[in-house]
């Protein structure tokens, strides 16, 4: 049942209305982070990520970027204060910029601080400088190899020097990058040190991230899991880590690499649990809203989008979803096990 008081404007100390309620979760969590999905079409298999042969979701299935666009604008209204645009990998979705142009609108206004997006960095060199001139400021870009023949191995299809160029293009542009790096045992694990000294030199942050168990693959993923645990600890024989206190309501856990001067994150979702302090949901190309990566309830926003153009019964179901966000995820892998979420990242948003 919906809580009526989430529904109306409040009212601050000298009586001016204040806006809509903020997205309050069970746990009084509240979410200021919207991570959306525009397609889950990429130009790159990622063996750690999809199928080789994908079947990909009937376009006619996928929210309009106009609609897309509604639905940014409901929670924007209630609070929500940085857009990250995924998934599949967004920048192959056709007329894709037409999205940002509408959203820069938030920014303009200041009714959204933070407008970015996760890409694999094969078009930056295409849309990096409009990007920029929208007011994309940061960016993540998806790279686990330095290795031109084990690049194309793991992504089964891609050119490392595109992505390469792609990241100079984003930086040239001046927006901030971001390496995000999944740890792949036996794949990159003895290349990690150098792509942090690689992407530091550059002025340029590094994420590690561990493998998920999301969707089904050719692969076992118990042969492909790094815990950062252990990745950590032989950095330790090269590197001095620095904790830091960063928390953005993320996932990740911020050191300091002081041979460096860079920052390295390390998201865990399966050695350390990282949902205590969780903002964000996700909503999928065909308007399903996840209150968790690692849950299977969802809310359908696609049908009361198009059922109603009142923005106020949009929003009364966005305000219900997040009633059922939950304390945490159930993430785990073991070997012969199902994946823990049969859907792949590729669907939800990386």
């Amino acid at each position: 049942m919906l809580d009526d008081s989430s529904l109306t404007p409040q009212t601050s100390a000298v009586g001016v209305p204040a806006g809509p309620a903020p997205l309050i979760d069970p746990f009084q969590r509240a979410i200021s982070y919207l991570r959306i999905s525009v397609t889950d079409r990429c130009d790159l298999r990622c063996a750690y990520c999809m199928s080789e042969h994908m079947q990909f979701l009937p376009k006619r299935d996928l929210l309009t970027l106009e609609e897309l666009d509604r639905l940014c604008g409901v929670f924007i209204a209630r609070g929500v204060r940085k857009l990250r645009i995924t998934g599949g990998e967004p920048l192959v979705r056709r007329d894709i910029m037409h999205l940002f142009r509408r959203l820069s609108r938030h920014l303009d206004s200041g009714a959204l601080e933070e407008l970015t997006l996760t890409t694999n960095g094969t078009q930056l060199t295409r849309y990096a400088d409009e990007l920029a001139s929208l007011g994309v400021r940061r960016i993540n870009v998806s790279l686990d190899t330095l290795d031109p023949d084990k690049f194309r191995e793991i992504t089964r299809r891609g050119d490392l020097a595109v992505l390469l160029d792609g990241i100079a293009a984003a930086r040239a542009a001046g927006m901030k990058v971001k390496i995000n790096a999944v740890a792949l045992r036996d794949v990159n694990a003895d290349e990690i040190p150098d792509m942090i000294a690689w992407a530091h030199g550059l002025g340029m942050d590094m994420t590690l991230i561990e493998v998920m168990p999301l969707g089904e693959i050719e692969a076992d993923r118990t042969d492909q899991f790094l815990p950062l645990s252990v990745a950590r600890q032989r950095l330790e024989t090269r590197y001095t880590l620095t904790p830091l206190p960063d928390r953005t309501g993320g996932p990740a856990r911020y050191v300091r690499v002081e041979e460096t001067g860079g920052k390295l994150g390390f998201i865990t979702p399966l050695t350390h649990n990282f949902c205590e302090s969780c903002n964000r949901v996700r909503l999928t190309c065909t308007g399903q809203l996840y209150m968790c990566l690692g849950q299977e309830d969802s809310a359908d926003l696609r049908a009361v989008l198009r059922a109603s153009q009142d923005d106020a019964v949009l929003a009364a179901a966005v305000v219900e979803a997040i009633t059922r966000k939950p304390k945490g995820h159930d993430f785990v892998i073991e070997r012969q096990r199902p994946a823990a979420v049969p859907r792949h990242m590729s669907v939800t948003g990386g």
